[in-house]
């Protein structure tokens, strides 16, 4: 016989960002919460995120920086809960924090700050949080959820998946939402890692062989095209700026950087009139790493001084180096990857409540579902807003 972990108005699984903060809010609102993991300490992510100081919003959040099949479905959520919701949260827990480029917001001391505020929280909810719980079966019959757990079993006639996706597999992230969703009839579109570095094939190696060079760069992806650091690595590309196109690469498609952004149209042509004895390799070595200088000069091969050259070669050479194609091999997949693209489908979801369609009383909250925010506290702040829409609602 299974110990009982007795009757609640909802059950969560999941003791990550929106798990936490989704059993905080609906225990606040008088409803009884269980808050279910299998891992031994909650918010493992949150821990890690921001090189340790959790990057936990972003002030210029809005739905038009979130991927999902329907971009229209966060508007809700996001529109009820704010950043600056959040932030005001934050400050009455006393936690110092600054903001860093683009409306990211971090905290001064470390990311165990924003665990323990949302433990506090769940804690003035009455929350009941049981870790190392690992759930081996779950019934829906006559409106109630019947959870059996390693620990004991639970009902509820709510019940809140809020367990991720697979990005991060070392810190236990498995693919079980979907296996869940999938049995409860709704639709899971397919998952992919996200903000997550690019691989290059050995036709490129010439680039991986810059190993540690970092450069602000526009890269671009389909429609998308963010201004940032790119970095290569033995492996490929890296940095902020491959991060945030990598969410909309497709295998198979090129991306393309501009290694000179801020440089106007005709620069070069520009130079060999100012500086005529100047060398390609010379000028680039100015406002590129030097490595990096010297591999795109060789590539470019114009004669050695920009005199010599032909106007329509500056032009093509322009070209080249504001729009220069990679055709990466893959992604270094979840193990690296920051978030998933893909999930629980929207389509089967309330944007307002995050409720199924088909299955009342059956949530999805978080990272989870099919939407995904860009790099810079965007995934933290959606945590946030999926999960308040849904403690309004249990």
């Amino acid at each position: 016989m299974h110990a009982s972990l007795g009757t609640h108005d909802a059950i969560i699984l999941g003791a990550g960002a929106a798990g936490m903060f989704c059993a905080a809010m609906a225990g606040q609102r008088g409803r009884k919460v269980l808050l279910l993991d299998h891992a031994e300490a909650p918010g493992k992510k949150i821990l890690i995120s921001g090189g340790g100081r959790c990057n936990f919003t972003n002030l210029g959040t809005t739905p038009d920086r979130y991927l999902s099949v329907n971009p229209h479905f966060a508007k809700s959520a996001l529109g009820r809960y704010t950043a600056q919701d959040f932030l005001a949260l934050v400050e009455r827990h006393g936690i110092a924090w600054h903001e860093k480029t683009l409306g990211q917001l971090f905290c001064d001391g470390s990311a165990r700050q924003i665990v323990d505020m949302l433990l506090g929280e769940c804690a003035m909810g009455g929350v009941t949080i049981e870790l190392g719980a690992s759930i081996t079966d779950i019934d829906h019959a006559d409106g109630r959820f019947r959870v059996t757990t390693s620990k004991g079993v639970a009902e509820a006639p709510a019940l809140v998946i809020a367990t991720g996706g697979p990005a991060i597999p070392k810190l236990g992230a498995t693919g079980f939402a979907y296996d869940l969703a999938r049995r409860f009839g709704l639709k899971v579109v397919e998952p992919r890692p996200a903000l997550v570095p690019l691989t290059l094939g050995p036709d490129q190696v010439l680039f991986r062989d810059l190993s540690g060079v970092a450069t602000p760069v526009a890269a671009s992806a389909g429609k998308a095209s963010f201004r940032e650091a790119a970095l290569f690595t033995h492996r490929g590309l890296s940095g902020p700026a491959i991060l945030q196109v990598s969410s909309y690469w497709k295998h198979g498609e090129s991306i393309a950087i501009d290694f000179l952004p801020e440089q106007p149209k005709g620069w070069l042509r520009e130079a060999k009139r100012s500086e005529p004895r100047l060398g390609l390799r010379s000028l680039l070595n100015r406002q590129l790493p030097e490595r990096l200088a010297t591999t795109l000069a060789e590539r470019i091969a114009l004669p050695s001084e920009l005199g010599n050259c032909r106007d329509a070669l500056l032009e093509q050479a322009e070209a080249q180096l504001a729009g220069w194609r990679f055709t990466p091999n893959g992604t270094e997949g979840f193990a690296k990857a920051e978030v998933t693209v893909g999930g629980i489908s929207t389509a089967d979801l309330s944007s307002q409540t995050m409720e199924a369609r088909k299955v009342p009383g059956l949530y999805a909250i978080g990272e989870a579902v099919d939407v995904t925010g860009w790099l810079g506290g965007y995934n933290f702040q959606w945590a946030w807003a999926s999960g308040w829409a849904t403690a309004q609602a249990v």
